[in-house]
């Protein structure tokens, strides 16, 4: 009788052993796919978003050139705060932007609640929170180039550079490419 039920057992435990495989290959898939899938929602569902911006060029020894984005809206008058919301370090604010004649996005307002921000605006993290100054990290902190691209861009008076970002009507955003002179230098698109 126990020779008869080892087998049987050992037939069932192979009969589970695909299902629980596949289940964990199915997790692992789907925890790598998620921040995938996020950055293409915004992406493909974003308004798209012209923003200033100063370039410093590093390098990255595994990924090539990549240009350190130091968005013109990270830094913001501290009158731009919306009356009667207290902002402090660590407070996640939304940035209204508004589009001025050339097309960029520029700074109007910053709120702590979504719909005070306006129809446009751009999520982020208070870093540093003074009376005359506010400063904001929007997460949009790096742009990959190929190997030897980095160098051209560094040499660009900042005003000749912008980033086009993917703006979803959350806030989230993802660069999508750099602009020199108001043509596209380098796409991050992923269509």
């Amino acid at each position: 009788m126990s020779t008869a039920a080892a087998p049987r057992a050992s037939r069932q435990s192979i009969k589970w052993a695909y299902p629980r495989w596949i289940l964990i290959a199915v997790l692992q898939l789907g925890l790598i796919a998620l921040p995938l899938f996020e950055r293409l929602q915004v992406q493909l569902g974003g308004q798209e978003v012209t923003l200033e911006l100063v370039p410093v060029d590093p390098r990255d020894l595994l990924r090539g050139d990549y240009v350190i984005l130091n968005l013109a809206a990270g830094r913001l008058p501290a009158n731009l705060a919306v009356e009667g919301q207290a902002i402090d370090r660590g407070d996640r604010v939304f940035v209204g932007l508004e589009k001025d004649e050339a097309g960029l996005a520029q700074p109007v307002r910053i709120a702590t609640r979504r719909d005070a921000a306006g129809p446009l605006a751009l999520a982020g993290t208070v870093e540093r929170a003074g009376p005359d100054r506010i400063v904001i990290d929007y997460g949009i902190d790096a742009f990959f180039l190929p190997e030897g691209a980095g160098r051209r861009i560094e040499r660009l008076p900042a005003e000749r550079v912008q980033l086009v970002i993917a703006l979803s009507g959350d806030g989230r955003s993802v660069p999508i490419r750099l602009l020199v002179d108001g043509e596209p230098f380098k796409s991050d698109a992923a269509f």
